[in-house]
This record gives C-alpha cells, sequence and structure tokens, in this order.
C-alpha cells in the first residue's frame, strides 16, 4: 500500500490577510445585522406603546392630553407637562418634563428605565397621576 502525503502550502501574508479581512467583514456584518434587529424592535415597542397610550382618545382629552410618536419616542403633552417615552437598545427611559418653568430648561424633573412596554405604560400611568393629583 502506497500512502500518499499531501504537501501543505506554505501560508502567504496574503493568504493570512484575506482570511482575517474575510473574518471582520463576517463580524461586521453581524454587528449591523443585530444592530438593526434591536431597531426594529425599539421601534415596534415605540409604536405598542402608542396604541395603548393613544387607545382612548376620550380619556386623553378628559384630562387634556396629546399624544405623539416619533420614531423610537412617545410623548404625551399636557399644557403643564410632558412625559416622554424614548426606547433604546431594548429598554425604555420614561421622563417628565416641566413645561411651567424657566424657557429651555431641558433637564427631566423625573427619569426612570423600564424593560417593556408595560413597564413604560405603567410608569407613564404613575406620572401622570402624581401630575394630576
Amino acid at each position: 500500500m502506497t500512502a500518499r502525503t499531501r504537501k501543505q502550502k506554505a501560508l502567504t501574508l496574503k493568504d493570512a490577510f484575506e482570511t482575517e479581512f474575510a473574518r471582520r467583514e463576517m463580524e461586521r456584518r453581524a454587528r449591523e445585522e443585530a444592530e438593526r434587529k434591536q431597531q426594529e424592535a425599539d421601534l415596534a415597542n415605540a409604536q405598542a406603546l402608542y396604541e395603548a397610550v393613544s387607545a382612548d382618545g376620550d380619556f386623553l382629552s378628559r384630562q387634556g392630553l396629546s399624544a405623539d410618536v416619533r420614531r423610537y419616542t412617545v410623548s404625551v403633552d399636557h399644557a403643564r407637562f410632558r412625559i416622554a417615552a424614548y426606547f433604546e437598545g431594548g429598554k425604555g427611559s420614561i421622563t417628565l418634563s416641566d413645561k411651567r418653568g424657566t424657557v429651555g430648561s431641558a433637564a427631566p424633573r423625573k427619569q426612570e428605565v423600564v424593560e417593556s412596554v408595560e413597564g413604560a405604560l405603567k410608569m407613564m400611568a404613575k406620572f401622570l397621576a402624581d401630575e394630576t393629583r
């Protein structure tokens, strides 16, 4: 029986570079795809929250509120305050800002981070109850 031995091709700089370049390209594409999916999820969360907030137009009217959605942000506006929910990275940041104070004051009076649309809805309701008591 004859044993055939295969001669190993010597690795060149070009081969090593092309392998490394291809690996980095695959990693970049995977990161971009993961980011795209996260953005889609954040947009879906904002839309779901907006639908829940604006489901009862009569309630909003009685409270003197208006609801708006812009990309990742859902806001509930009143003449005296704004409650906003911003989704990023799978989490929601809920803020309560006062409209009565000095013009240009961007610092929110209250801010909380939530993990879900339900959590955002509950926190917005809590902030609304605080403002209307």
